[in-house]
């Protein structure tokens, strides 16, 4: 039987991209010998998104969607549509169309040929070149203290073979750093290279918040190093305070009517390991955060509609 291909598309109020996304990518998969499942899994969208993707449903069986209880953000709902596929290989592409449908062949030219892991990275962006400058610093410092290999870059997008995936269904994560997880399984990863267009329709679904979440939880997941920074920062601290101490006593011994500490020193010290310590518990928090949201052990969403999961896997 024709091997079965799974491409899921998470998506937020992109009614001006859901169409074209989905011609795009049936038009690329009429070009491969394979069927194929387009599943949407929507995160409570409040504009036409939804609506339209239950058109295409109506006229393509192939076309299935997920429809989320409310919006449970842009982690736990790609990763909650990936655990939801069938195939034989699951494809993840983005819908704002900034992860090319057509980068799709190259995915399945490389898990042919071996590989159970594909990832697209973006070497170059058309995004504005602070932003990709900082999604670029960040990427390097999250692989330089990763306890496991990480690939620069990455988007997220890319082919997961179904071992891939059922080793996915194991892990009970309810917040998982997607990108780093399928990294730390440990199968060798095939990379496909891409300059990343502009969005053409539609605004970002991303913020400060968002951006930093991600990053927060790329370290936190894979790295216990600020944890140690930490330890060795406060041995610092106190290793620099005793001697400044020893300095300013023997200051004062040896020119005891010249030497005057003044407030000013002891303000600018007070100030400085009072962020230092801030920032210290900023990171602790970050890692009890994570815990508590693991403890806790919640779904990764709750499904309020399905559309088109009782058609016939077999037909074409």
């Amino acid at each position: 039987m024709t091997k079965l291909i799974s491409i899921v598309t998470p998506c937020y109020n992109e009614e001006d991209n859901v169409e074209e996304l989905a011609a795009r990518i049936a038009a690329t998969m009429a070009t491969l010998p394979y069927r194929y499942e387009h599943i949407f899994i929507d995160n409570h969208s409040t504009d036409r998104t939804v609506e339209l993707v239950k058109k295409l449903a109506a006229a393509d069986h192939r076309v299935k969607l997920i429809v989320n209880a409310r919006n449970f953000g842009h982690i736990r709902s790609p990763f909650h549509g990936i655990l939801q596929s069938t195939g034989d290989a699951c494809i993840l592409i983005a819908s704002d169309l900034q992860d090319p449908p057509e980068m799709i062949p190259e995915f399945i030219k490389q898990w042919e040929s071996g590989y159970k892991t594909v990832l697209a990275t973006k070497p170059e962006s058309e995004e504005s070149a602070a932003m990709f400058l900082v999604r670029k610093v960040y990427y390097r410092l999250v692989a330089r203290i990763s306890d496991v290999p990480l690939v620069k870059n990455a988007t997220g997008a890319g082919l997961f073979d179904r071992a891939v995936v059922n080793i996915l269904r194991q892990v009970d994560d309810p917040y998982p750093y997607f990108r780093g997880l399928v990294c730390e399984i440990g199968y060798p990863i095939a990379t496909v290279p891409f300059k990343q267009p502009k969005r053409k329709r539609g605004i970002t679904k991303n913020n400060f918040y968002t951006l930093y979440d991600i990053a927060m939880l790329g370290i936190t997941n894979h790295s216990k190093v600020p944890l140690r920074l930490m330890a060795l920062g406060g041995f610092a601290m106190s290793i620099l305070s005793m001697a400044l101490a020893f300095i300013a006593l023997i200051a004062k011994l040896l020119f005891w009517n010249r030497f005057q500490l003044g407030i000013a020193p002891i303000m600018i010290g007070m100030f400085f390991f009072a962020s230092i310590q801030m920032l210290f518990m900023g990171l602790l928090g970050e890692y009890v955060a994570a815990i508590y949201t693991r403890v806790r052990r919640l779904p990764l969403v709750v499904e309020l509609e399905r559309v088109n999961f009782k058609t016939d896997e077999n037909s074409d």
